[in-house]
């Protein structure tokens, strides 16, 4: 299944930085077709079901909150 997604693009220095707009994932490349083709990998990766080696354990942590 194909979806279509929105990329906004620029350059930093030599990259040229890919983001996602709909979706948090960026990526880079040192060019402007790369940075868009390393994106629609990282999309790839996103949205492939995870492969468990063994169980996973769900814990519980706390973080200490600083009070403003």
């Amino acid at each position: 299944m194909k979806q279509t997604f929105t990329a906004s693009v620029w350059q930093e220095g030599n990259w040229f930085v890919a983001q996602c707009l709909e979706i948090d994932i960026a990526s880079q490349g040192e060019t402007e077709a790369e940075a868009l083709s390393n994106l629609e990998e990282a999309l790839s990766l996103h949205f492939e079901p995870p492969v468990a080696t063994i169980t996973p354990q769900i814990k519980t942590i706390q973080v200490e909150m600083g009070v403003a």
